[in-house]
């Protein structure tokens, strides 16, 4: 009895799914794991960095804007020609900037060497996926693991992500305060020396990669099954198109009516980047300093408990998501966080604002599994790793325009008013999803639910 209760326990949570996944999967996880470490870290001072130098707020969120442009171009380029070139090859070299722009980082400080370093290389402005990583491991992911145990790894996935940018802020926040308070080093030194870090992680990262065998690898010749387990909401509208054998090309291919499904999401989830844009934590650590005038080893703590907490959460986010659905859970657990985010800055006080804080970080995250299940059975099996990328690239630039605006409300002493845009805009972005998608989850469960009852009376009819 206590065992089966224990394995219905570890079900719930996915744990049985990740455990069983195979070796390919777990890597990737690792590997999300570092990437999120240095992000976070960098995320905790890239603002403190910036001003130690001298440099504007308007500037700095020029800087973040320009940033996330550049990203842009990066990973458009090559998650289009991931599956061409060879996934592994590009998670490598993407590595491999990463370890590039901690370098120029850690030993600049002109305000032009640094904005070429992160356009051309990876440095996150808000803490959270920049660059082509994210597109290409989802797309293995979905690749590798079955339909019915994706939402479970997906979890798993984005946990491992936020729990790294946890460790990293804390670890960077605490290490950066020891460095000033016992080795009397000045703020800039002691950023710079955790920017060494930044590097050293992503030569980590690229050792990880190089131990990803070939399943990760895109598969051409392998026509799409006819299951309806694992048939995107598109199959039925394509049809036979999909039988025949693609061209063999650089560049994949997108159906008719794959486009209006992803020019929809396209949008909701631009609006849902700007408004990120508008709130990244690296200038939501910055309010709290600024406002509250937190040293780095206690904002490290504060963003460490929020993101353990928000990590946490995703857990639940899959046992609901079997329960009601991928997209009432993307909508109900996100509309609170984005209330939440709105109301941060109204508290006069650092207790009011933490509890503001905490209160987001409790669903912030927990749309995050279950999107990503969504979109990879809304998206055709060929063609997710072009669509996710050109996904990302739509939220990114959207996301690129709010670190500006905040930058000139930061100089006009209107930090606010990005708080409550941002939260609003969230909000707006959690009801379009479920006008606009909730119909076509519904559609693809009654499809499935027709489709097995002849099987299951042609079962019943042979037993008999």
């Amino acid at each position: 009895m206590a065992s089966n209760l224990l394995t219905r326990i570890l079900e719930e949570l996915g744990c049985i799914s990740i455990y069983n996944s195979p070796l390919d999967t777990k890597l990737l996880c690792i590997q999300r794991f570092v990437r999120l470490f240095a992000y976070g870290g960098s995320t905790l001072i890239l603002v403190s960095y910036l001003s130690a130098l001298g440099i504007s707020k308007s500037q700095i969120g020029l800087f973040m804007t320009l940033t996330l442009v550049g990203d842009v171009f990066i990973s458009l380029i090559l998650t289009l020609f991931a599956d061409a070139l060879g996934r592994k090859a590009i998670l490598a070299l993407g590595a491999l900037l990463i370890t590039a722009s901690g370098i120029a980082f850690a030993l600049s400080g002109n305000y032009w060497v640094l904005l070429t370093a992160a356009i051309f290389g990876v440095i996150s402005p808000g803490g959270n996926e920049i660059g082509p990583f994210r597109a290409i491991e989802e797309s293995i992911v979905a690749h590798l693991t079955p339909a019915a145990n994706r939402s479970d790894v997906y979890a798993w996935y984005s946990l491992v992500g936020t729990a790294g940018t946890a460790f990293g802020i804390m670890t960077c926040g605490w290490v950066v305060n020891s460095l000033q308070s016992t080795k009397g080093m000045d703020d800039v030194s002691a950023y710079r020396m955790a920017y060494f870090g930044y590097a050293a992680l992503g030569l980590v990262k690229f050792v990880l990669a190089c131990g990803l065998s070939k399943r990760i690898e895109a598969d051409h010749n392998v026509p799409v099954k006819d299951d309806p387990a694992t048939r995107p909401l598109l199959e039925n509208e394509v049809g036979p198109a999909l039988a025949k054998e693609p061209k063999k090309s650089m560049l994949p291919s997108i159906s008719k009516a794959s486009k209006g499904i992803v020019v929809n999401l396209c949008i909701l989830f631009a609006l849902d980047a700007f408004a990120s844009g508008l709130a990244p934590m690296s200038w939501v650590t910055y309010f709290f300093r600024q406002k509250f005038d937190l040293h780095e080893g206690s904002l490290g703590s504060l963003f460490f408990t929020t993101s353990i907490i928000a990590a946490a959460s995703m857990l639940v986010a899959s046992s609901i998501a079997k329960r009601i659905g991928n997209v009432k859970t993307m909508v109900f657990t996100h509309l609170p966080s984005a209330i939440a985010l709105s109301l941060i800055p109204v508290p006069s006080s650092l207790t009011g604002a933490i509890v503001f804080l905490v209160l987001r970080s409790c669903t912030q995250s927990m749309d995050v599994a279950p999107r990503s299940a969504f979109l990879a059975d809304i998206i055709l099996p060929n063609e997710r790793t072009a669509v996710m990328g050109a996904i990302n690239v739509v939220k990114t630039c959207s996301q690129s325009i709010g670190p500006s605006i905040t930058g000139v409300f930061a100089d006009n002493g209107l930090f606010w008013v990005a708080f409550v845009m941002a939260g609003s805009l969230k909000a707006t972005y959690d009801l379009g999803m479920l006008a606009v998608f909730l119909g076509h989850e519904k559609r693809e469960e009654e499809e499935a639910q027709v489709e097995a009852a002849p099987t299951g009376t042609q079962t019943g009819e042979s037993a008999a």
